[in-house]
């Protein structure tokens, strides 16, 4: 075994004023470690070099403002159609899609007793006639009463028949005229009852309305119509399928934007890519509320000719608002940016980069709080560097904004963000 006890190095090792040192060595070590890698990591200034900076050109070109907005295609002129009776359905004559005519038969109702019921009215209107005539023969009668017994009063120098009498033949008269006035009465209200059974003998069957064709039928035959309380639906007829009506809800937001007269164009699933063309005819004042969201009912005219569309399909509606041409256009990412604010490395030392520092609110976000809603600072790449640029805004697509006043010049490079170099 060897002695190490009288080795001098270890000896100097084992002291406490050596162990020290080495673990001040150590630390002093890792700090520098630390400082040199936060130095290699700190962007050495807030400028950036010629390829950090996505452009884009400011050019001339035409802008489309669309609204977009969905609903369903109805009819011009859809009618339901029902029944004033109650009855037992004899036959139905027409089915779903079937062409029909203004008055044509589409079902008939059980006749039987509707039958007899104008056959007892007419059969009340003979009796009441009758009444009539019996009731002019006994004003006939008692009129020529009276006019005997003034003849003979008039021969006897009024001492025969006595007054009484006279009153009694002229009262007699009086009322055989208002029977008579009853009868007729009578008969007229029995000519009235009459013609109500028949008109209703008329509507037992039931015709067509309009010119059209059948969209739904709710009626077999053998089944009881009973009208009793509200008129039940059997048929709903669509009046000319080759003009319809789309009905869309535009957002309040939108609203504004939308007036009688605009063209649009919208397209339905049952056949994809095809756009077919419309017109507004009415935007609605009336709001309506489905799940929080406000909207108001636009009507659209649509030509469908081909028969292509049916009533009740979804369609997805692009309405044109506005069309401008040969505007000056910036890409919207471009009113968005805005370049980090800093000062370069090369005038600050390096531990000064390493002290905290306040943060400073962008200069952009200060002018656009103290600016109007259309006035924006758009960046544009002179000489390799960012300059500000004072823009009024106009319509946006959504993808490019119309900039309708300011500093700005096509065949500017607009920034529209950056990108970090390739190391």
């Amino acid at each position: 075994m060897n002695d190490t006890t009288n080795d001098p190095l270890l000896a100097i090792a084992r002291t406490p004023d050596n162990s020290k040192r080495n673990r001040l060595l150590l630390l002093a070590l890792i700090a520098v470690a630390i400082l040199l890698a936060g130095w290699l990591a700190w962007p050495r200034s807030n400028g950036t070099n010629n390829g950090s900076y996505l452009t884009e050109e400011a050019v001339l070109g035409d802008l489309s403002v669309t609204v977009s907005a969905t609903g369903n295609l109805y009819p011009t002129n859809q009618v339901d159609v029902g029944s004033e009776l109650s009855g037992i359905v004899e036959s139905v004559l027409v089915d779903e899609n079937d062409l029909v005519k203004r008055g044509q038969v589409l079902v008939r109702l059980d006749l039987s007793k509707l039958n007899d019921q104008v056959v007892k009215s007419q059969a009340a209107v003979l009796a009441a006639q009758a009444q009539v005539a019996q009731m002019q023969a006994t004003v006939k009668e008692s009129r020529a009463t009276l006019a005997r017994l003034r003849q003979v009063a008039e021969l006897t120098g009024g001492k025969v028949p006595s007054r009484s009498e006279l009153e009694a033949a002229e009262a007699a008269v009086t009322r055989a005229e208002a029977n008579e006035a009853n009868a007729r009465a009578a008969a007229a209200q029995a000519s009235a009852s009459l013609r109500s059974d028949q008109t209703n003998l008329s509507k037992a069957s039931i015709r067509s309305p309009i010119d059209g064709i059948v969209l739904t039928r709710k009626i077999e035959s053998g089944q009881t119509v009973a009208a009793s309380l509200q008129a039940p639906v059997l048929f709903t007829i669509a009046e000319d399928l080759s003009r319809m009506q789309l009905q869309v809800d535009v957002d309040e937001a939108d609203v504004s934007q939308v007036k009688n007269g605009q063209q649009a164009y919208f397209m339905v699933d049952a056949w994809p890519g095809r756009k077919y063309p419309a017109e507004i005819s009415r935007v609605g004042f009336g709001a309506q509320t489905t799940d929080g969201v406000v909207t108001y009912k636009t009507i659209l005219n649509v030509s469908n000719a081909d028969l292509s569309l049916r009533p009740g399909m979804t369609a997805t509606a692009e309405i044109s608002t506005a069309n401008l041409h040969d505007a000056l256009l910036v890409p919207n990412a471009a009113l968005r940016f805005t370049p980090s604010a800093g000062k370069s490395s090369s005038s600050s030392g390096f531990v000064a980069s390493l002290m905290p520092r306040r943060p400073q609110q962008p200069k952009q976000a200060k002018e656009n709080t103290s600016a109007s809603s259309s006035s924006r600072t758009l960046w544009v790449l002179q000489d390799n560097k960012p300059t500000p640029v004072e823009v009024s805004i106009g319509l946006s697509d959504g993808r490019r904004t119309q900039i309708v006043s300011g500093g700005l010049q096509a065949g500017a490079r607009v920034i529209i963000g950056t990108q970090k170099s390739a190391k």
